[in-house]
């Protein structure tokens, strides 16, 4: 059973527009703010010194790679990696590599080494590989608009995206050549333009911000629904919008809509 315990939070300054965790920090971007925000994971302290990206206007996501201790920023039209130790932060406009292979990102994930885009170019899945070299590109049915994309513990895709024929939002997981394998389209999930999160562990369950029903759904591999894993009452009535999971230490970081405040839920497994 997976449940979701103890709910502390972490307030800024201005609205949450992306969220995640490296190494023991929580790091976050506001709106329109050219630094990117640290707490301590455990005692979700502000640590004195933010990280300044020169050139970062309009923050869309942020996303951190583990294994490589890098951190992804999406702006408007280019993707920032920051490399992260204890001896040195080296930034560098990352994506695109030239000109003609611009795109506009939406939102970012990550796993392994692999970091996957949604972009509002003809809204495809951009997967690339830790040289910034494009992978595959991913384009989903002509009607389905996506929100946020990860990769599942199987090497297929779970996306959050708006399915324009019943005019609301749907969970899907198509394979490498977009074809859609199964897909959740229960509880009313609306949200267009606001790029609600996913998430996904390792045994293949999903966590889905359900932002204009003010909550967090919890999904099996099979995207049928489990149950409603954090309501309405805990999210303060404000609808998430981004969602980080570190499975290691059972945190589920909670970027509130339209809000300076990401809650921090322990997430208990049994």
């Amino acid at each position: 059973m997976i449940t979701a315990g103890n709910v502390s939070k972490l307030c800024v300054a201005d609205d949450v527009y992306g969220v995640t965790q490296l190494h023991g920090v929580v790091y976050m971007v506001c709106r329109r703010c050219s630094t990117i925000l640290r707490f301590n994971a455990t005692t979700h302290q502000q640590m004195q010194t933010d990280i300044d990206v020169k050139g970062l206007e309009w923050p869309q996501d942020i996303a951190a790679c583990e294994q490589m201790s890098q951190l992804y920023v999406a702006d408007f039209a280019r993707v920032f990696r920051v490399s992260v130790d204890d001896a040195d932060t080296r930034i560098q406009q990352w994506l695109p590599k030239s000109p003609s292979d611009a795109f506009v990102p939406r939102s970012l994930s990550v796993t392994s080494t692999r970091l996957l885009v949604t972009s509002r170019d003809n809204n495809p899945l951009i997967q690339f590989d830790s040289d910034g070299d494009e992978l595959r590109r991913v384009q989903l049915p002509r009607d389905m608009t996506p929100h946020h994309a990860v990769e599942s513990p199987t090497g297929t895709f779970i996306v959050n995206n708006h399915y324009a024929p019943l005019k609301q939002g749907q969970v899907v997981e198509v394979n490498t050549g977009g074809e859609v394998l199964r897909q959740f389209n229960g509880s009313r999930l609306r949200s267009l333009g606001h790029a609600p999160h996913v998430a996904v562990d390792s045994h293949g369950n999903v966590f889905v911000a359900d932002l204009d029903n003010r909550r967090i759904l919890l999904l099996d591999a099979h995207l049928s629904l489990r149950r409603v894993i954090v309501g309405e009452h805990r999210l303060n009535y404000t609808g998430p919008r981004r969602l980080c999971y570190r499975e290691q230490s059972g945190q589920l970081l909670v970027a509130l809509y339209n809000s300076a405040v990401v809650a921090v839920f322990d997430v208990l497994c049994r």
